[in-house]
């Protein structure tokens, strides 16, 4: 996460629950760092999920490219062309 924390620092609007704000500045006494930290680890997260899903259909494709190239396509017996 220290790519986030080496970058400037903006700031932005966001619109959030009144009574969620007032009951969550009892548990933290920086909501802004506290968000911060969330996002952060959302975005992580999701960053390495996103990869997971590339490599899982890069695998897919590289399967079944083989699989073809061993066996070829069902449709190839019955085309026309």
């Amino acid at each position: 996460m220290s790519t986030f924390e080496t970058t400037a620092k903006k700031p932005v609007n966001l619109s959030l629950s009144e009574t969620l704000v007032q009951e969550s500045r009892a548990y933290c006494g920086n909501l802004s760092a506290k968000v911060e930290e969330m996002l952060q680890a959302y975005v992580l997260a999701e960053r390495q999920s996103r990869q997971q899903h590339r490599e899982q259909a890069l695998r897919a494709v590289t399967d079944w490219n083989a699989l073809h190239d061993a066996a070829g396509s069902y449709a190839d017996g019955h085309s026309t062309l």
